[in-house]
């Protein structure tokens, strides 16, 4: 029997075991067929159920009796009459009898057949009209809903690949749905974990359990040069009876999101970088370690490789010159890289000075005293970025693809250039980025101008210390003498330490060890002072206290100065030593087969108190005997008490044979720290 309508279907199809048959269960669409007589000659299971009559009481009717209203009966007579005479199929909705009496509406479809013998027969479709609707009105909705969707969505079979699409995830990955249609799902997803997704699916597909809200970050086809962002969905689809149909994948763009989220994080990590800028930028008052903290704070931050360059006329402390278009002479400070990269051989050394045409960008940045950015470096970049040919091939070799130069300016002066470099960082250098090393670059040009000037200050000092301080004489009888002088390690200033050794008439020697309280080139000034006084007083041949008497009225002529001071003076031909002390530190004595001991003299009281006596006492000094003036510098820390510290003194003392030189720097290295904050004045004599 063969379907006779305007309305056929393609034949060939092969009837699919697999195929969904879901939607038909929910309808129960309902078959007859009737002859051309009216009367039912096949009457399917959904029929009974849809009409209420079995087979049984149906097959062999007239169907128009049986399910027909008499009021319609006409009307239905006429259209069946026509669907089996002109072969036009009939579709719409009727109203129906049921066994039990009551109407229902029905959805119908007609259509007229035709067996091998030519016999007519009209076929019948039937669903309640109802559920047909609300069926139709659920796919309405949801076909608006998938279509007008923000959020893209997919439909897949079980071996994920397409069977549709929405024109939102169309938008997304920059697909027409057409060719997203039978390809697997990493043939069109952007992101670089494409196989954890497709994992993640699967499981999804074997478990039944929803996988919800999945963040993944890609580059999508339609926007390959910025990051994207998006939250995934997957479900498992089944039919009404548990089958396994698919998954379906809904992906929400979250870019703003991201990039929102990524964007206070930055924020948080500048100012984090900052902060720590703070601390870590200017912790001592050296303009090279000040240096080092920038770069080490600006790799990898801020860039991959981090030059600090100031002008070598800032270094020498010259007077400034309004800018001009020449070269500029750079002095390296620091030179720092986030990984190993030949970029750091193209950078200047640090410690090594190179000039700068007028045409380069860092000459520019000193010259403006403004930041030079270069978002995008290219191959007419490189030759103003580098100082030669051999740097720039380096640059390009390490794939700088952005630069930044900011200037680091102090007071107002252009003291040199913070340079940056990026090149495994992809991002360019943006306006933030600028502000960013600007600050950076500020905070760190305050600490190096302070250190400069604080470096000028203290070079001038310890010159005219060192100047001050007396060379030994070529020869002293039956005396032999060893002397330092050892600057503070971290101060702002040097001090007003000082020692002498002075020929006196007789064969005999003084010795003199000092230390004025303060520090600066005024300290240093104070000392000269006091120490010609002292040169002058002992060729009178004056009692060491009495020295120290003169020595104490002329100390509190000078303002706010206070001074101590040990006085000897050694005489070979008696073996003595005549000592008197105005408040300092006592000397050690070291005896060959004795322990090194602490001379017990009346301390005094400081030059400069005044109106009070200095006693002088006598000390036997023999034949390779030791004798150790030094100032408080030595022996003082703010973390040990000065018992300890002498007691370390005295154990240096052990072998008082040792050559002068070699006592010395054995006192200085084994007592004194890089970070010290007092200077040192150290006299040794033996006794020959």
């Amino acid at each position: 029997m063969t379907a006779d309508s305007s309305q056929s279907d393609s034949g060939g199809y092969e009837p699919d075991a697999s195929r969904p048959t879901g939607l038909l269960d929910v309808l129960s669409v309902a078959a007859m067929v009737l002859d051309a007589e009216g009367r039912i000659v096949f009457w399917t299971p959904q029929a009974e159920d849809l009409i209420g009559y079995s087979a049984e009481e149906a097959l062999g009717k007239y169907a128009a009796r049986l399910i027909i209203h008499p009021e319609h009966m006409q009307s239905v007579t006429e259209l069946f009459a026509d669907v089996l005479e002109t072969g036009r199929s009939w579709a719409g909705a009727f109203p129906i009898r049921h066994k039990d009496g009551s109407t229902r509406l029905m959805e119908f479809r007609n259509m007229r057949l035709l067996d091998d013998r030519g016999e007519v027969y009209a076929l019948g479709i039937a669903a309640d009209h109802t559920m047909l609707q609300r069926v139709e009105t659920d796919l309405a909705l949801c076909e608006q809903l998938i279509n007008q969707s923000p959020i893209g969505l997919a439909l897949m079979d079980p071996e994920l690949r397409y069977l549709m699409v929405n024109p939102a995830l169309e938008r997304i990955d920059g697909i027409p749905a057409e060719d997203h249609v039978g390809r697997h799902l990493r043939e069109t997803l952007p992101f670089p974990d494409v196989d954890t997704v497709e994992s993640a699916l699967r499981q999804v597909l074997t478990t039944g359990t929803p996988l919800l809200d999945q963040y993944h970050v890609g580059r999508p086809p339609t926007d390959p040069d910025h990051e994207h962002a998006w939250s995934l969905s997957f479900y498992r689809l089944e039919d009404a009876g548990g089958r396994v149909l698919g998954a379906a994948a809904s992906v929400v763009d979250v870019t703003e999101r991201h990039r929102a989220a990524a964007e206070a994080d930055r924020a948080r990590r500048r100012l984090a970088l900052i902060a720590s800028a703070s601390t870590r930028v200017g912790t001592t008052l050296e303009v090279e370690q000040t240096a080092r903290e920038l770069a080490e704070i600006a790799a990898p931050e801020l860039a991959d490789v981090v030059a600090v360059d100031v002008l070598d006329s800032v270094l020498a402390c010259r007077r400034k010159r309004r800018p001009d278009s020449g070269p500029e002479f750079f002095r390296s400070l620091a030179l720092k890289a986030s990984y190993p990269t030949v970029a750091l051989r193209a950078a200047d050394p640090p410690g090594e000075m190179a000039a700068y045409d007028g045409d380069r960008l860092v000459t520019l940045c000193v010259h403006t005293g403004r930041p030079v950015l270069v978002r995008h470096v290219g191959e007419h970049d490189l030759p103003r970025i580098a100082r030669d040919a051999e740097g720039t091939a380096l640059l390009a070799q390490a794939g700088v693809h952005s630069y930044l130069a900011v200037p680091l300016i102090a007071h107002g002066e252009v003291l040199g250039a913070l340079d940056l470099k990026r090149t495994r960082n992809p991002l360019p250098f943006d306006d933030d980025d600028v502000v960013l090393a600007s600050e950076l670059a500020t905070r760190a040009a305050v600490a190096i101008d302070n250190a400069r000037w604080f470096q000028s200050v203290r070079n001038t000092a310890v010159t005219l210390q060192r100047s001050l301080l007396p060379e030994h004489p070529p020869h002293l009888t039956g005396l032999e003498v060893a002397s330092r002088y050892q600057p503070a390690q971290a101060t702002s200033e040097v001090g007003g330490d000082w020692y002498d050794v002075i020929p006196l008439a007789d064969d005999r020697t003084a010795l003199v060890v000092g230390d004025v309280m303060g520090n600066g080139i005024d300290a240093a000034a104070t000392m000269g002072r006091l120490r010609t006084a002292t040169c002058a007083y002992a060729d009178l041949d004056l009692d060491p206290g009495d020295v120290l008497h003169h020595l104490d009225k002329i100390t509190c002529d000078l303002e706010h100065y206070i001074v101590t001071c040990i006085y000897a003076v050694y005489d070979p031909h008696s073996r003595q030593c005549r000592i008197a002390n105005a408040g300092h530190m006592p000397p050690a004595l070291a005896r060959p087969g004795a322990a090194a001991e602490l001379l017990d003299l009346p301390s005094g009281a400081p030059l400069g108190v005044g109106g009070i006596p200095f006693e002088t006492t006598t000390v036997e000094f023999a034949p390779d005997d030791l004798l150790v003036l030094y100032t408080d510098g030595l022996v003082e820390t703010r973390l040990h008490p000065i018992d300890d510290r002498l007691n370390v003194l005295l154990s240096f003392l052990d072998e008082p044979g040792r050559p002068l030189e070699e006592i010395c720097d054995l006192l200085l290295y084994g007592l004194r720290n890089s970070d010290d904050h007092d200077d040192v004045a150290l006299l040794v004599a033996r006794a020959k």
